[in-house]
């Protein structure tokens, strides 16, 4: 059975070690050069030049900056998924385990905040892109069943019972997240790191144990 986070992305053809390594350079590459220069102020060029391959490497593996964005939010969702994997290892209380959704989602400031920025101006040129709009529509979709697999994994652990579905639950968390940091962009100090889950987690989940 596969993983959940083997869910969250484009399919994946079976790829060499070294090619691997190739692509693992160009996302990282572009992941810098899109913190510094934003999604339209990005070029090929630019991240070729600062992954150290030709454009000939860089469309040998990606098909343009938006398939980089797509490859981009699947390692993103990636890591998320481990470290709710492994909270849910380590946590005993229902309180606990579901405050790691909201902290796998929102913590490392820096490197969330920079993919806040990503999204949010990939998401507007979806808007207006149709082709766009349609993989990146998809692409959420898959992001939202990793997470639900692994909420869902997590939860059944504890015995715990949510007062909603878990899609409802994973669509909640992702969209307060996003939103706090939005909010931490613009009014740096309005919300400090934790503060959203204490807040939210009693109101919003009523969580018991079943049984």
């Amino acid at each position: 059975m596969p993983s959940p986070a083997a869910t969250a992305g484009p399919p994946r053809a079976r790829v060499s070690a070294r090619r691997q390594a190739t692509r693992a350079r160009v996302l990282d590459a572009a992941s810098e050069v899109f913190a510094e220069r934003g999604f339209h102020g990005a070029t090929v060029e630019e991240i070729c030049e600062r992954a150290g391959f030709t454009r000939g490497a860089f469309y040998s593996n990606f098909s343009s900056k938006d398939d980089l964005v797509i490859h981009l939010s699947t390692r993103q969702v990636e890591g998320i998924v481990e470290r709710i994997t492994a909270a849910a290892r380590t946590e005993a209380s229902p309180e606990a385990v579901l405050g790691a959704v909201f902290a796998a989602l929102a913590d490392e400031p820096g490197r969330h905040e920079r993919w806040v920025l990503l999204t949010t101006e990939f998401t507007l040129h979806a808007i207006r892109d149709a082709a766009a709009r349609r993989v990146w529509a998809a692409q959420q979709r898959r992001i939202r069943e990793a997470l639900v697999a692994v909420v869902d994994d997590a939860i059944a652990s504890r015995g715990i019972t949510l007062p909603m579905t878990t899609e409802q639950f994973v669509r909640v968390a992702m969209a307060l997240t996003q939103g706090s940091m939005t909010q931490r962009l613009i009014e740096p100090g309005a919300l400090e790191r934790g503060e959203l889950e204490q807040v939210v987690l009693p109101v919003l989940l009523g969580v018991r144990p079943s049984g």
